[in-house]
């Protein structure tokens, strides 16, 4: 027997992270691809005592009962949190760890990457290539979109969007920004414009989306958002796939309505199979890869430990979604 605290952890993580959570507590990992299953995660509730977590994980108000009152922690391998119900946690008295900060230089690299693809089509003359179909060169062959000079939308302006932004100066790029909120530092240290969404739309050439996924957010970019848009326009989503309509975006790039997308996101995930999109060469699309730099992966994978090691002793977690879980409960 022992008398260490018991941790469930969704998916395996770097081995120096699931190392020193090792060292201090008893760890179940989930070892398959796929994730687990609701029914597999309400099964491991009420004998555990922290529950490491990815993205694709359904922590609802069900699952987080169900761990109560032995559940001390949740910890989210991933800056969002969309998939666990963060008020049922704080009115359970548990608190909620995420990884902020740490993979924002990765995922605008990879915002830039899904740009640089859709507007030049590497995609589609990578596969010419490998299918055997080198075109001899000639002026029309592949040509796609320039990127220099041109005007960049980001939609959110949090770390990851003010971090495409320095980017885009390389690419001497006018941005123009839309947010919750006017962030006037912003607008004076990258020398970016607030604008509404329609005018973004409209007026952008590229359109890159760094918002947070909420209700209000759900389906942002939809028919009448693509309807807005330049028919030359590129979309690069590394945010969430649900702020895109799916049927819309597909639309969009059947009839030309836009000229291409970069996508990492997608809902659902994984895509289907037999979804159109798949047929299509002005989109690119990946398996939601945006911070999948080895560096941070494993930064992410310390930092969710530390909030698991944290939320076991029960001291405040160093990196918590649900700070009020902390304050004074009233009588």
């Amino acid at each position: 027997m022992t008398n260490k605290p018991r941790v469930f952890v969704t998916r395996a993580i770097h081995s120096e992270a699931l190392a020193k959570l090792a060292a201090e507590a008893e760890v179940e990992v989930w070892p398959e691809a796929y994730p687990p299953s609701k029914e597999v995660l309400l099964a491991k509730m009420g004998s555990v005592n922290g529950l490491l977590t990815m993205l694709t994980d359904p922590i609802d108000e069900q699952v987080i009962a169900r761990g109560t009152p032995a559940l001390k922690v949740i910890a989210q391998l991933a800056v969002g949190y969309d998939n666990i119900d963060v008020a049922a946690a704080t009115r359970h008295g548990i608190p909620v760890g995420h990884t902020p900060g740490v993979l924002t230089e990765t995922t605008a690299d990879f915002a830039w990457a899904l740009l640089m693809a859709a507007a030049r089509r590497v995609g589609e003359a990578e596969r010419e290539v490998r299918s055997g179909l080198w075109q001899p060169w000639g002026p029309d062959v592949l040509t796609g979109l320039d990127v220099y000079g041109k005007t960049l939308g980001i939609v959110g302006l949090g770390r990851i969007g003010k971090a495409v932004a320095r980017r885009a100066r390389g690419f001497s790029m006018k941005v123009l920004y839309n947010s919750p909120t006017r962030d006037l530092d912003a607008e004076q240290e990258l020398d970016v414009e607030y604008v509404t969404l329609e005018r973004l739309l409209a007026q952008s050439d590229f359109v890159s989306l760094h918002l947070y996924y909420s209700a209000e957010a759900h389906h942002l970019l939809n028919r009448t958002a693509f309807e807005q848009m330049k028919p030359n326009a590129v979309l690069v989503n590394t945010a969430r796939g649900a702020i895109v309509d799916p049927e819309a975006l597909t639309w969009a790039l059947q009839t030309r309505r836009i000229a291409a997308a970069g996508i990492d996101v997608f809902d659902p995930e994984p895509i289907p199979a037999n979804h159109p999109l798949l047929q299509l060469e002005n989109v690119v699309i990946t398996p939601h890869i945006a911070s999948a730099g080895k560096e941070t992966r494993q930064k992410m994978a310390m930092m969710s430990v530390e909030n698991i090691l944290a939320g076991l002793k029960g001291a405040p977690i160093p990196y918590c979604a649900n700070p009020q879980v902390y304050e004074p409960r009233g009588t």
